[in-house]
């Protein structure tokens, strides 16, 4: 399954696909409709990069903590 994304005005309930896309889309289609609007998608847009983010960059504070190698891998 190939997933190309473009952005469309639906006219009388009608998406049109873009020319660029036309030759790659000869089968049927799975369509999922994300709405734009202009302020909820930016704030939802800093909030899931902020939440990504933490998943990807995670932090341990580890001041304080002893670390022996040896009992480590002992387990």
């Amino acid at each position: 399954m190939e997933a190309y994304e473009f952005y469309a005005t639906p006219e009388n309930g009608t998406i049109l696909i873009p020319k660029r896309l036309r030759r790659k889309v000869t089968s049927n289609v799975k369509v999922i409709l994300l709405e734009q609007n202009s302020r909820k998608a930016s704030s939802r847009k800093a909030t899931t990069s902020r939440r990504s983010d933490l998943l990807l960059t995670p932090t341990i504070k580890t001041n304080g903590w002893k670390f022996n190698r040896e009992e480590a891998n002992a387990r």
